[in-house]
């Protein structure tokens, strides 16, 4: 199964495709798609939302995982950033992939087994568990890796605890 982790933004929105098969979780590709701040916020949500379909199509991923916004202190960034994850849903769902969404508490939970890790440790963590030569960059395509390991991860204890 191959899935796509998004790391949502509207200035840099990381991504990460990971392929996961027989309890193995492998790095596909992982990058970012960045917008101008000098570009109006319909132009910069059409960048992002024809820049995600593109990679949708090219990684064919089966499942899409999102990290979900937590509260922010500067409600104006908040609001932005919450259309561009509503048009990376959108993009998902227009494009019929499942879609599951996980807070960073969750992500940080499955990945390190402590909900309140910091970015050095998530970061360390993934590249161990996904066996990378070196941390990703930048920080959002880790973060994006993470949200589809954190989905593998889930994927896989649900299938080992199915009953019969």
């Amino acid at each position: 199964m191959k899935i796509l982790g998004i790391d949502p933004g509207i200035a840099i929105m990381g991504y990460g495709v990971v392929e996961f098969e027989a309890n193995k979780v492998k790095v596909i590709e992982n990058g970012v798609v960045t917008t101008s701040s000098k570009t109006t916020t319909p132009e910069r949500l059409s960048i992002l939302y024809k820049n995600l379909n593109e990679i949708i199509k090219e990684f064919k991923p089966d499942e899409f995982a999102i990290e979900e916004l937590f509260f922010n202190q500067n409600v104006k960034t908040a609001i932005t950033v919450g259309h561009a994850r509503g048009i990376q849903i959108l993009s998902a769902q227009e494009n019929n992939l499942p879609i599951y969404e996980y807070t960073p508490l969750q992500i940080k939970q499955a990945i390190t087994g402590y909900g309140r890790a910091n970015k050095s440790q998530m970061q360390k963590t993934v590249t161990t568990l996904l066996n990378l030569k070196e941390i990703p960059k930048p920080d959002d395509a880790a973060d994006a890796l993470s949200v589809a390991l954190c989905h593998a991860l889930s994927q896989r204890f649900k299938e080992n605890f199915r009953m019969n």
